[in-house]
């Protein structure tokens, strides 16, 4: 199963999209949508919602996972994070495609054992399923990776039980 994960934000959105059979996980493109702080908080959003349609068009995942809001402690950037969530689950249900929540403890359970886990032990994680590229250097971008494996595991639970 092809799945984008996402990792949502306001000045950067990092993507991955990720080929998922199994405990098989591929690593087919990531990336980060890195918005203009200068331009108005609409045409940031705009930007956000075309390239994801474009992600959408380019990839054709069958399926999409993205972090949900769950803490903040910085509450300037709250609303404009859940505005970026907004128009990227618009654009996501316009081409046609579900997408899975996930909190950040839910992904670091998944993935690490304990929710409380490091950006390090994540990162350390992500690369025993995927190999990646060592130019990598956002944590969004790591971050998306880690949701769309977190995705792809919990399909797999589900594919299970129905079986």
């Amino acid at each position: 199963m092809r799945i984008l994960g996402i990792d949502p934000g306001i000045g950067i959105t990092g993507y991955s999209i990720i080929e998922a059979d199994c405990d098989d996980i591929r690593l087919i493109s990531c990336g980060s949508i890195q918005t203009n702080k200068d331009l108005p908080q609409p045409k940031r959003l705009a930007e956000i919602y075309r390239d994801i349609k474009e992600l959408c068009k380019t990839f054709r995942p069958q399926s999409a996972a993205i972090e949900q809001l769950f803490f903040f402690k910085n509450q300037k950037t709250i609303i404009p994070v859940a505005q970026a969530r907004g128009v990227i689950l618009a654009a996501l249900e316009e081409s046609g495609v579900e997408a899975g929540e996930y909190t950040p403890i839910v992904v670091k359970q998944v993935l690490t054992g304990h929710g409380r886990a490091s950006k390090d032990e994540v990162k350390s994680m992500v690369k025993r399923f995927v190999e990646l590229n060592p130019n990598i250097k956002l944590d969004d971008t790591v971050d998306s990776i880690a949701i769309g494996i977190c995705h792809a595991r919990n399909l797999e639970i589900k594919n299970r039980e129905i079986i």
